[in-house]
């Protein structure tokens, strides 16, 4: 009785004291679970896409190669530009006799020049070749953003996909440890073999290995993701589970390899610098041609002179000033160089059948490209619905299986094998839905048209 009396009391004591620290503890912590929340909420593909480019380091630099390309036709619209340029000079001079100064003067002058050429073709076709470099500055960025899209998608489902690898791995760990434990109360009773068991064990050993592998892939997945925005994410939104395929559109390969001709910011590219490679040899060759320039000079100087006792009558003689101005018409021919301006002419004509080739190879990886990427689509398209089927028929075989070992047809191989079917094919229809998504983003990558509406697109499958 006195036992059942002193219990209750203690028992009061601590509720009473555990309400307290509930209480206190409910109200400290609550701004850091706010902080908590903050922290841990979920981002989307958008919401990566956006941070990256403000932070992704490829991209940035991408920005400044576009910055120090406009630069170029500035430089080469200089050349067809007046030239100004102002000097001044300034002098002092002594005259002694019998180590005594007799007599100093200073002179100061001033000389403005301008050159105006009139007739530069190799000046012209630097300015060409300039206006073109800029273009192609503007084309390898615009690459640059497209290629932005492709890496953010693919280090997100690379997330996802570690994520799905991983929870299939989990799965299939728990269903065979549960398998393994009957297996073994069976055994224990005398209702199976220990062949039976160590089956099972080998099983759940290697379901085990697996998923420790998964947990590592996740792991570098994340820090892929982490690496483009320069900070940790902790979680990420999930893909839905239901996407349906769909065909390309244009339907034929035809019509995306023209698109891809018109469209294709490295092929743009390709194509800028092998037009300013040729207007680069058509500048070299006309540095044997006359040059004709319009040069006009104005110069002003003045001058003062002292002298001193003893030597004339005068300290003092006014300054003189003089003005010239010089306008002309200048002409100058090249004869000889010893033979520089020719290997230079040779040189960028060398430069420009080069980048022809170059051209060349570029439409051809194009081409192919879109080819290979009209096909994939379809290709994994069609992969996406049979693995869909593959997960049903999984399902059914386990369950058949299942039935087949308790009334004794079948086998605990066999049942081991129609599980790790099943977690096989799960995992196949996921890598399938991100194997198919980013096939389309590389169609539409080859064929210059992807744009953020498609990363738009992309983030309205996730949850």
């Amino acid at each position: 009785m006195h036992s059942n009396k002193y219990t209750l009391i203690f028992t009061s004591i601590i509720t009473i004291s555990l309400g307290f620290v509930l209480s206190y503890a409910a109200t400290s912590l609550k701004p850091r679970q706010d902080i908590y929340v903050e922290i841990y909420m979920k981002k989307n593909i958008l919401d990566i896409y956006n941070e990256a480019l403000d932070n992704d380091p490829q991209y940035k630099s991408s920005e400044y190669s576009l910055l120090a390309g406009k630069e170029f036709v500035v430089q080469g619209r200089a050349g067809l530009l007046p030239n100004v340029t102002l000097s001044g000079s300034t002098n002092w001079n002594e005259y002694y006799q019998f180590n005594e100064l007799q007599s100093s003067y200073n002179n100061n002058s001033v000389t403005a020049r301008l050159t105006q050429p009139l007739f530069r073709l190799d000046s012209w076709f630097n300015f060409k070749r300039s206006k073109k470099l800029t273009d192609a500055s503007e084309a390898d960025f615009a690459y640059a953003q497209q290629n932005l899209i492709i890496r953010t998608v693919e280090k997100y489902f690379g997330v996802l996909r570690a994520i799905d690898n991983l929870n299939a791995a989990i799965s299939e760990e728990k269903a065979i440890k549960k398998q393994l434990d009957q297996i073994q109360q069976r055994f224990e009773v005398g209702l199976s073999a220990i062949t039976e068991v160590q089956e099972a064990q080998l099983a759940y050993d290697l379901s085990l290995a697996a998923k420790i592998r998964f947990e590592g892939a996740l792991f570098n997945a994340r820090e892929e993701l982490n690496s483009l925005i320069g900070r940790e994410i902790f979680s990420v939104d999930s893909l839905k589970a239901d996407i349906v395929p769909e065909n390309p559109n244009p339907t034929t390969k035809q019509e995306w390899v023209d698109i891809a001709l018109k469209n294709n910011y490295r092929l743009q590219a390709s194509v800028l610098r092998r037009d300013a490679s040729q207007d680069s040899a058509r500048s070299s060759a006309s540095e044997h041609l006359p040059k004709i320039n319009i040069v006009g000079t104005e110069s002003e100087s003045n001058t003062n002179q002292y002298t001193y006792e003893g030597f004339e009558d005068l300290g003092f003689q006014a300054p003189s000033e003089t003005q010239r101005k010089n306008y002309s018409l200048s002409l100058s021919i090249p004869i000889s160089q010893g033979g520089a301006v020719s290997s230079r002419r040779r040189q960028a004509y060398a430069e420009y059948n080069r980048s022809v080739e170059e051209t060349l190879f570029a439409q051809r990886t194009v081409i192919q490209e879109v080819r290979s990427g009209f096909s994939n689509v379809i290709t994994l398209g069609a992969n996406l619905k049979a693995q869909k089927q593959a997960v049903v028929s999984a399902n059914s075989a386990l369950e058949a299986t299942r039935v087949g070992y308790e009334v004794g047809t079948r086998n605990i191989v066999d049942l081991l094998q129609a599980e790790k079917n099943l977690y096989t094919a799960e995992k196949n229809l996921a890598n399938a839905k991100y194997d198919y998504l980013l096939s389309e983003l590389n169609l539409e990558l080859a064929a210059g048209t992807l744009s953020p509406q498609s990363i738009n697109e992309i983030n309205g499958y996730l949850n």
